[in-house]
């Protein structure tokens, strides 16, 4: 089957401030998709820009004292690092302020203009008599006419949801300089948009829009559509209007035609056919993803300036909701207004990559960002399902199998039934149904956990008759894993490649014919991923931390801590938390490692997370600990086998008796906790050094 050739574009950020978190919902649904795209062999083009021009850039750089040029050059540099470390890989980032889009502005302008589209007339605004220049709406303040509500915007108001014009406020003020203002007459450019109507109720219903905003392009058709007005008065930042001294293209303008500047950058520099993408009657395919607010601008305005233009009209605009932030909307004053970089300063950029993939429809819901929900999810689905498979399995290859996996595949059925798997998920992919792809791809890790709990290969190792019985369920595992990390690569691009460089392998494609890999060595296991720390949200939110006392915590709810697996492998594990207080090595040497035998294990009553353990620490020396493993043990599995304990810790008095030291285990908990396992030939008593 030949490839597509897809172009794709997100609504482009506005230069005059930083990525924040709701931002990042758009750009991140963008990439997941396109990274699809090309990952299944299409060929997939994305471009964005910096919006860079209007009176809010203008007056910012004038309050900086500095050129609009030097203000939309910074913010460019700041929004690409943004980008970049949230994995958002454009294929080319442009600024409307260029020559390329300068150039195609004006070419469709005339075009229009030949056309009969564009008209003139004089029109009355209110104008800053300080400033000396005409005020956009957003820049007018004062009382609602309806409620009579102070401080209110020239055209909307917030107490009461009217909508007026901005000569309607009562005592309006500039919110530029805080002068009158006062009406004055000016001649403007209109986009003749009612030509259009029939046009686009045909285009609105013939799939290139989500229901809902093919409903709401039918309200506006429906009232009836206005001429656009695509002109600004100097003193404005922009382009002027060809022919129109003092006149300058409307921000709005220009800002759309920006993805096809950005894209002729782009054909410059891979030496693509620019007229392949943006002419009609072109086997290629062009998308637009943006937010619902300005569906407007991308399904009225856009696909009827690129039809009297005569270029090709999009294939899709999908829109997405607003993003909310445990409930509320962003708050600088609630400390939920989030940066991208105030973000990455505390948490993981593919944690909040996968927590939108996890919450993201095909629709135009609003999301919220709890998170508690967003702690849960990473540490249970991501580090808990995936990423612990390759955890539990790669320490015995490493140690019973030389790093190399089975030469067959144990499980053959189990294997098709992942790979099988591919036509639901990627029909999610595609259709922007992120949540119920990583739904399923979770339903297959709880199967790949199911089967390595069943086999018990931590039970198996004991026999070194089963080695080669170990290898091939280990290896199954990994393979497994294999297999969920391709479905994921769109969302964890960079936890892929580093999956790929422990499986040695190339870069996965969409598994459409997935083999296992077989008789091939792997790489030593290397931490993928990291638990989430409640303490770095609090810091990212701005919440300090409470004082607690420890010693207070009731005895069945005490956690037991992290520790390798083995204590040959100590660099194996991907889950240990982050250490909030760093020691000295001269106080790490103080504490005394033993291997123990556990004689006897026994529950202890009234406690839902507790074993009582008798340990023996060779010379006729025992021990009694209290441990919180109940859920991952059955008593009578651990009588006889090794493990290591703390051996001088201080004893602790606890209702149910004396608890003589600590037994070291790891895992994300529940059923997942895993004893540590001493090296072979180890003896009780042995000191670990």
């Amino acid at each position: 089957m030949s490839s597509r050739n897809i172009l794709v574009t997100s609504a482009l950020p506005y230069a005059n401030g930083p990525i924040h978190l709701g931002h990042l919902v758009e750009y991140i649904q963008t990439d997941i998709w396109v990274r699809f795209q090309k990952q299944c062999g299409n060929i997939c083009h994305y471009v964005c820009a910096d919006d860079a021009h209007g009176t809010a850039i203008m007056l910012k750089a004038q309050q900086e004292q500095i050129d609009p040029e030097q203000l939309i050059e910074q913010i460019a540099k700041d929004h690409q690092t943004d980008f970049s470390d949230f994995s958002v890989a454009f294929d080319h980032y442009h600024s409307t302020h260029s020559p390329e889009n300068r150039e195609l502005s004006e070419q469709i302008y005339r075009v229009l203009r030949e056309k009969d589209l564009i008209s003139t007339r004089t029109i009355s605004q209110l104008f800053d008599p300080e400033k000396n220049m005409f005020l956009p709406d957003r820049f007018i303040k004062g009382e609602c006419p309806q409620c009579g509500a102070a401080d209110q915007h020239g055209d909307n108001c917030e107490v009461c949801g009217a909508t007026y014009a901005p000569s309607d406020l009562k005592n309006p003020i500039s919110a530029v300089s805080g002068a009158t203002p006062v009406e004055k007459s000016s001649l403007h450019y209109f986009f003749k948009l009612p030509e259009f109507t029939s046009m686009l109720k045909e285009w609105a219903h013939a799939g290139h829009l989500q229901p809902e905003m093919a409903n709401k392009i039918d309200e506006w058709l429906t009232n009836g559509l206005e001429e656009w007005d695509i002109s600004r008065d100097a003193p404005y930042f922009g382009f002027e209007i060809p022919d129109a001294p003092g006149k300058y293209f409307y921000v709005w303008l220009d800002a759309p035609i920006g993805y096809m500047a950005s894209f002729r950058a782009l054909c410059e520099k891979q030496d693509l056919n620019f007229d392949d993408y943006w002419k009609p009657g072109q086997d290629t395919e062009l998308y637009h993803f943006i937010g619902k607010d300005i569906i407007n601008f991308h399904a009225l305005f856009w696909p009827s300036m690129l039809e009297g233009a005569g270029y090709k009209t999009p294939n899709g605009v999908f829109a997405h909701g607003f993003l909310t932030v445990d409930g509320q909307k962003m708050s600088k004053s609630r400390g939920t207004f989030i940066t991208a970089r105030k973000f990455l300063d505390h948490l993981q950029p593919e944690h909040l990559r996968y927590y939108f993939a996890a919450r993201l429809s095909n629709g135009v819901d609003d999301i919220d960002l709890s998170f508690d929900d967003f702690t849960q999810r990473i540490n249970s689905d991501l580090v808990g399902k995936v990423v612990n498979i390759a955890s539990r399995c790669s320490g015995f290859i490493k140690k019973r199998g030389d790093n190399t996996l089975s030469e067959q595949c144990c499980e053959p059925d189990l294997f098709q039934t992942f790979v099988n798997a591919q036509f639901e998920i990627a029909g999610a992919y595609e259709s922007r149904e992120y949540s119920k792809a990583m739904r399923k791809i979770m339903e297959l890790a709880d199967l790949a956990n199911q089967y390595i709990d069943e086999k018990k290969p931590w039970v198996i190792a004991k026999d070194q008759d089963r080695n080669q019985e170990l290898i091939e369920i280990c290896s199954m595992g990994i393979n497994l894993f294999r297999l969920l990390m391709a479905y994921l690569r769109p969302v964890l691009p960079k936890t892929a490649v580093a999956t790929e460089a422990f499986l040695n392998i190339d870069p996965q494609s969409w598994p459409t014919d997935a083999e296992p890999l077989l008789n091939h060595a792997i790489n030593n296991f290397n931490p993928l991923m990291t638990r989430v720390n409640k303490d770095d949200i609090d810091a990212m939110l701005g919440i300090e931390k409470e004082s607690t006392d420890t010693d207070q915590k009731p005895a069945d709810e005490i956690n037991v801590p992290a520790a390798p697996r083995s204590s040959k492998n100590i660099d194996d594990q991907d889950d240990a938390e982050t250490i909030a207080e760093q020691i000295d090595f001269k106080d790490f040497t103080k504490v005394d490692l033993r291997v123990v035998k556990i004689t006897k294990a026994e529950d202890v009553k009234g406690t839902k997370k507790l074993l009582k353990l008798t340990l023996d620490l060779g010379g006729n020396e025992t021990r009694q600990v209290f441990a919180g493993i109940k859920s991952a043990y059955n008593p009578e599995d651990l009588e006889g086998s090794l493990t290591v304990m703390v051996a001088n810790l201080k004893p602790r008095k606890m209702r149910f008796g004396v608890s003589e030291g600590m037994v070291l285990a790891a895992g994300p908990g529940g059923s997942d906790i895993f004893l540590l396992e001493p090296d072979e030939g180890a003896e009780p008593g042995m000191r670990i050094k």
